[in-house]
């Protein structure tokens, strides 16, 4: 018998975003580079060689975001645990809104994600270090 989902991805992105504080990429501009400001970087790692990075994120998995952020997990990492603001950014933006929904329900805060993700920080000509040139 098919699966039959109740909730999907437009529901949850929904709630993500009434819950969570949406940040422009202008907002997100603003903020880059300040000491009490870590952007998290949700991109695999494919992503990051295929498109470039934010100069100074930190890159964590959206994977691997629950383990990392929670000080009794084995994976977790010291970056989580500073008092300072998580920004959330992946792609396009629908994963760093649900991210910065769990982070925020798992007790993180001050978080935030930027509407648009890499893709419209790009597009805005805000700073990005360009991939590595494959070696071939």
């Amino acid at each position: 018998m098919p699966q039959t989902i109740t909730k999907g991805y437009k529901a949850l992105l929904a709630e993500a975003e009434a819950a969570i504080k949406t940040l422009s990429v202008e907002e997100a501009k603003a903020l880059a580079g300040r000491e009490d400001i870590v952007f998290v970087d949700l991109r695999d790692p494919r992503e990051l060689e295929r498109e470039g990075r934010m100069p100074g994120a930190f890159h964590c998995p959206r994977g691997m975001l629950e383990f990392w952020i929670d000080p009794e997990s084995p994976y977790a990492k010291p970056v989580f645990q500073e008092d300072k603001q998580f920004v959330f950014f992946c792609a396009g933006g629908w994963r760093s809104a649900l991210a910065a929904k769990t982070a925020q329900e798992m007790g993180l805060k001050p978080v935030a994600h930027v509407a648009g993700g890499f893709g419209a920080w790009k597009k805005a000509g805000a700073p990005f270090d360009a991939p590595e040139p494959k070696q071939g």
